[in-house]
């Protein structure tokens, strides 16, 4: 629900408190917590009945504090609670029988001069208002069963048919959520109280018991129901020891209780209740007895719990407590529920960080590679190597380097001006040697971050739902190519650039713009410091020899400038592909909706703000 439906003025609320706590929804609901880490299943749970809370009872009775008291029948699977909704208002207004789950649509009763209170959206936003003619029959219509029950529910009876029906009612989907709540006016009830008849709290149906703890979590007073066999289960003690933590008012009835066993059951119970901090709880006993043809208790059955309720809707000041003591209780949990989602924030950011710095050093690693690739003589080797040797000669010219620039000088000209374009062959090895460099890091990068991803928390499951992620972008080659291709374009336009003043211009001539390009690349790509033949071998040789040609060409510290200029250019397009192919990790990341810091910030700011003003 949106926190512009809220007004922070006007009823008898407290105007700085229902601001404060307007806030804090605001912040609440602007947490995102998207990863699959540890815990944040229970997480994304608790924010989702935070603002539940927030949006069906804090906020209404922040806004106003004099609105009917709302007590919520709740309790186990066929522990009673429409027969006793029912038994107290001496009226069928709410299912009850055999078959569950029986309460599929809460019911909502109040005194016909307090609907207006309840038929807008003050409680329970997110649930639709059914109401009717206010009959019985309206009530407990029909065509509130699903359609597969309806036809056995006419024409079959006894204990098989109750089965089929189980079978019937337990197969209703669990996306079958239920939207609408009935409403019903019933004279019986006093004024200044409604009591709402929820769906059991351990309800084969999901969807019901998810219905039963929200509005349980709405309640000014929770109307525990259990029997004399069920009143140590688990789950409703999980729910009234939450209860008890938050403050919550609480009133338990023992229900079907043989008489035998009377004493026995409600001293046991009672110190349960002690134990649990439930100590002020009201404890009502209501023997096992029959029923009616209507399935309603005697009067005098349900009286002390009837006589209570009554009570307490008669007596202004006695509801004010009730209802000041469940929404003081439900404030306090808030800092300490808000830290519990601030703690699951820090962990999703932690989870974050660690999936984008696996990206980054995969990425980063691969940086490295290409870049040590392009200078430690790998792509001088083989292909490139043979269309040099062709080009210049074989091991002689370069052992007697040293004495014979001039001569090499002189075959290396008449080799360019003797064949169409020798070079031609040499720069197509070369650009062939380092797309393979950059495509093979490419690859090797995006299967390293997801394998980085698997290893931390949250990405297992990220890396599963992109499976993508694990090989490179789509027209990877292709992109790799083109960059290769542009940069001995850039690499020629050094040279024509770094000849074009009449000092060189005629040496340049001599050997061609295209094969002073090769000559240069060929030095890039084993440009290192102090590089002699004799300490790298042949293939370092081979650069030796282009290095001494541009040297003679341009001069030693212009060469040196020129590979320098064209290796960086190369690093940087490589960097460029990279991050093209890194982006897609970075877009699924940012996709997440994670909760940016100054969020989590305001979240915090808000919690101490709500304390301040309470």
């Amino acid at each position: 629900m949106s926190t512009a439906s809220w007004s922070a003025t006007g009823g008898s609320g407290d105007a700085p408190l229902l601001r404060a706590v307007l806030s804090l929804r605001e912040a609440v609901d602007a947490l995102s917590l998207p990863l699959d880490i540890d815990g944040a299943a229970e997480a994304r749970a608790e924010r989702s009945a935070l603002l539940d809370q927030l949006d069906d009872y804090v906020l209404p009775r922040l806004q106003s504090l004099d609105a009917p008291l709302l007590a919520v029948v709740g309790g186990s699977t066929g522990a009673g609670k429409s027969t006793l909704v029912n038994s107290l208002l001496q009226r069928v207004v709410s299912r009850s029988g055999v078959l569950r789950p029986t309460t599929r649509s809460p019911v909502l009763v109040h005194h016909p001069d307090d609907v207006a209170w309840f038929t807008g959206q003050r409680i329970l936003p997110g649930l639709a208002r059914l109401t009717g003619a206010g009959s019985d029959d309206d009530a407990l219509a029909d065509d509130e069963l699903p359609s597969s029950v309806q036809p056995a529910r006419a024409s079959t009876s006894g204990p098989r048919a109750i089965a089929s029906l189980r079978e019937d009612t337990d197969a209703v989907a669990d996306d079958e959520r239920i939207t609408g709540m009935r409403l019903v006016a019933a004279g019986a009830l006093p004024a200044g109280l409604a009591v709402l008849d929820a769906p059991d709290i351990d309800s084969v149906v999901s969807a019901n018991r998810a219905l039963a703890q929200q509005l349980l979590a709405a309640a000014d007073l929770w109307l525990f129901v259990t029997t004399a066999a069920r009143y140590a289960d688990a789950v409703p003690w999980d729910l009234l020891r939450g209860a008890a933590d938050r403050g919550a008012s609480v009133a338990v009835v023992l229900d079907r209780v043989p008489p035998e066993a009377m004493d026995e059951v409600r001293t046991h119970l009672a110190s349960m209740l002690r134990e649990r901090g439930l100590r002020a709880s009201p404890l009502f006993v209501i023997p096992e007895a029959p029923t009616d043809a209507d399935g309603l208790l005697a009067p005098e059955v349900v009286r002390p719990v009837r006589s209570w309720l009554v009570t307490l809707a008669r007596n202004a000041a006695a509801r004010q407590v009730v209802v000041r003591r469940t929404l003081n209780g439900a404030l306090a949990s808030l800092s300490t529920r808000t830290k519990a989602l601030l703690d699951a924030a820090d962990a999703q950011d932690d989870a974050l960080g660690g999936l984008r710095q696996g990206v980054e050093t995969a990425y980063a690693q691969a940086e490295r590679r290409i870049d040590e690739g392009l200078s430690d003589g790998t792509l001088l080797r083989g292909e490139v190597l043979a269309r040099w040797q062709e080009l210049i000669g074989t091991g002689e010219l370069l052992r007697s380097l040293e004495q014979h620039v001039g001569r090499i000088r002189d075959r290396v000209v008449a080799a360019l001006r003797g064949r169409p374009a020798p070079e031609v062959e040499l720069g197509e090895a070369l650009q062939s040697g380092a797309e393979a460099l950059v495509t093979a890091q490419a690859r090797a990068a995006a299967a390293d971050a997801v394998q980085r991803w698997r290893a931390v928390s949250g990405g297992p499951a990220l890396a599963a739902a992109h499976p993508q992620l694990a090989r490179p972008a789509a027209g990877l080659e292709d992109r790799v190519a083109r960059t290769v291709r542009e940069w001995q374009g850039y690499v020629l336009e050094l040279v024509r650039s770094e000849g074009g003043d009449r000092r060189t211009t005629a040496r340049v001539l001599s050997y061609g713009v295209n094969g002073l390009g090769v000559l240069l690349m060929l030095v890039v790509f084993s440009h290192t410091a102090g590089l002699t033949g004799a300490e790298v071998g042949i293939a370092g040789g081979t650069a030796v020899v282009a290095q001494r040609l541009l040297e003679a060409v341009f001069g030693d510290q212009a060469v040196r400038t020129l590979a320098a200029k064209a290796r960086k250019d190369l690093i940087r397009r490589a960097h460029d592909v990279l991050g093209h192919d890194r982006a897609r990790f970075d877009a699924v990341l940012d996709g997440l909706g994670a909760t940016p810091a100054g969020r989590s910030a305001a979240l915090r700011e808000a919690a101490h703000a709500v304390e301040l003003a309470r």
